[in-house]
């Protein structure tokens, strides 16, 4: 992953926690209910997921409760505006974002010498099967701060009125009490610590739930696509709900996401777009075996890249070419059919969302997508990227170099 760290592509806006921060997040994990970490630093995300704790305990999703349960950490304002770099659910993001807009300046003061637990509860204390997803509707955001300082604060209001009362102001006992609570907490008296909760209601989503599930349920009827094949076979067991139910790797899926307009695909007009040409150039990378250049010579250096495609075999370079190839024969002939020469996985990537999508459900949909068939780089970064970080590990040097240098591009 060094080419992306220095490229600023992998994790560059997590937040570094040293010191005293990891005494605050350590008593976030023990208010929680987690164990907590032994490590003297490491790093946050905007919803306060650390990679290196996550690590340090073979669990990705260490700030869970289940799959029913999931929680953030805030310790620092600079959690605002951050990325969610392994969000549980797609809207997670949008959720830290609503936080920090609705109690941003508190979150500044609190987290001066405190730190703020987060429970995102949807009203389930657990999930029994894949379509109690369906029960996700609005999430209650609630925040309860470390060492109980509302109390605190309660118990130092109580003090002083206590102080003023008759002749207490001469008593030791409530002048040490006072001074300790202050030593260890600061003055509180003027603080405004209260987080009310906040409500986020959800359209449709993906959760890492149940191996991943997408939940689209804004279109003409709620669809459920699984990504474990295991899960699917269990889902379709039920006879109760009325939505369609598929697994990700269902060509049939492609064809009723086309028929809810959800999806659409213009060849004619892809193949003029630099996705089509990212695609293209995956693709051939994918049937190039020996080359004598580097890998990102070939790809951005015309003559090269048809010097490489002339020397592949037939089925392969129609494989690369198809697209092209159906579209010229279709200006001649309405005879030729697109599934027999267009490969179908190449098909499927060259979908987006459907024109009429608001800006988050074409997101979601993109994410889909890039699930089903993930031929674009740049769009497999943008809207997956632990599944872009797998994948980069198993390339060519030289296509690293090529992928780093699209994206960089475009970002």
């Amino acid at each position: 992953m060094e080419k992306l760290k220095q490229a600023n592509l992998y994790r560059s806006e997590l937040i570094p926690v040293s010191g005293k921060l990891v005494e605050r997040y350590n008593k976030c994990l023990r208010t929680l209910g987690f164990s907590q970490t032994k490590l003297p630093s490491f790093s946050i995300d905007g919803v306060g997921w650390s990679p290196e704790i996550a690590e340090e305990r073979g669990d990705v999703h260490y700030l869970n409760h289940g799959d029913a349960n999931p929680h953030g950490i805030i310790i620092s304002p600079l959690q605002k505006g951050k990325p969610v770099y392994l969000p549980f659910h797609s809207f997670d993001r949008e959720m830290m974002q609503h936080v920090f807009r609705t109690h941003g300046r508190k979150i500044n003061d609190i987290t001066r010498d405190s730190a703020i637990c987060i429970d995102f509860d949807q009203d389930i204390d657990v999930f029994y099967e894949p379509l109690d997803i369906l029960k996700y509707d609005d999430v209650s955001i609630t925040f309860r701060l470390i060492d109980s300082l509302e109390e605190k604060q309660k118990r130092q209001h109580e003090l002083v009125e206590k102080f003023k009362h008759g002749n207490n102001f001469i008593d030791e006992d409530i002048h040490k009490e006072l001074l300790d609570s202050a030593k260890t907490y600061g003055d509180l008296r003027n603080r405004d610590l209260s987080l009310h909760p906040l409500h986020f209601s959800t359209g449709s989503f993906f959760t890492r739930a149940f191996d991943g599930v997408y939940l689209l349920r804004d279109f003409i009827k709620p669809i459920l696509v699984f990504e474990s094949i295991e899960v699917y076979k269990e889902a379709i067991k039920d006879t109760v709900h009325d939505v369609l139910i598929y697994h990700i790797g269902q060509p049939e899926l492609i064809d009723k996401l086309k028929n809810h307009l959800i999806i659409e695909c213009d060849l004619e007009q892809m193949v003029k777009t630099p996705n089509y040409d990212r695609i293209k150039k995956h693709e051939l990378y994918s049937v190039l075996e020996q080359t004598e250049h580097p890998i990102k010579d070939i790809l951005n250096d015309k003559v090269l890249l048809k010097s490489y495609l002339n020397k592949i075999d037939i089925k392969k370079r129609k494989q690369v070419m198809g697209v092209e190839l159906y579209l010229e024969r279709l200006a001649r002939s309405n005879a030729y059919k697109i599934e027999d020469m267009v490969n179908q996985s190449l098909y499927f990537a060259l979908h987006q969302p459907h024109s009429s999508l608001m800006p988050n459900q074409r997101d979601l949909i993109h994410k889909l997508l890039i699930n089903i068939a993930p031929k674009d780089v740049l769009f497999l970064y943008w809207y997956d990227k632990e599944q872009f970080y797998k994948s980069y590990a198993t390339w060519d040097d030289s296509f690293k170099d090529w992928v780093i240098e699209c994206i960089s591009n475009n970002i």
